[in-house]
């Protein structure tokens, strides 16, 4: 039986960029890992990877699950918080606080858009190449 499903799509070609693979695959794990806790089962968890411009890579995890309550998203990425309508789900409110400091020792960011009931997505941005 099927938890989820997951609609993957990938760039059209392979991306290429400096990183530590360390960071990158926390980033990627803990916003996937996410997705699949807050979303119902039966749901669909996109994955996007691309290039915005020359010099920019995106990730992109949405799901449609419980979304996170508006006033509670300007928290979202400081240690120990966890949104008001994550009761009875296990965590202690410090992934999106090390995928937030992953992302920025790549000189990159992330942003949230999210709804109550109607789902998140995380977007991540990171240079194709580090500055020094």
């Amino acid at each position: 039986t099927c938890i989820h499903s997951f609609k993957f799509n990938p760039p059209p070609e392979p991306l290429e960029m400096y990183s530590d693979p360390y960071l990158l695959q926390h980033i990627l794990v803990n916003l996937l890992s996410n997705a699949i806790k807050y979303a119902p089962t039966g749901t669909e968890i996109g994955l996007n990877l691309g290039y915005w411009d020359d010099e920019t890579v995106f990730i992109e995890v949405s799901d449609q699950g419980i979304g996170i309550p508006e006033q509670d998203q300007k928290h979202l990425f400081e240690p120990f918080f966890r949104a008001s309508n994550t009761k009875g789900f296990k965590g202690n409110g410090l992934g999106l606080a090390i995928v937030k400091e992953s992302v920025e020792a790549h000189g990159g960011s992330i942003t949230c858009q999210s709804r109550p009931g109607e789902g998140t997505r995380f977007t991540v941005s990171l240079p194709l190449k580090l500055s020094r």
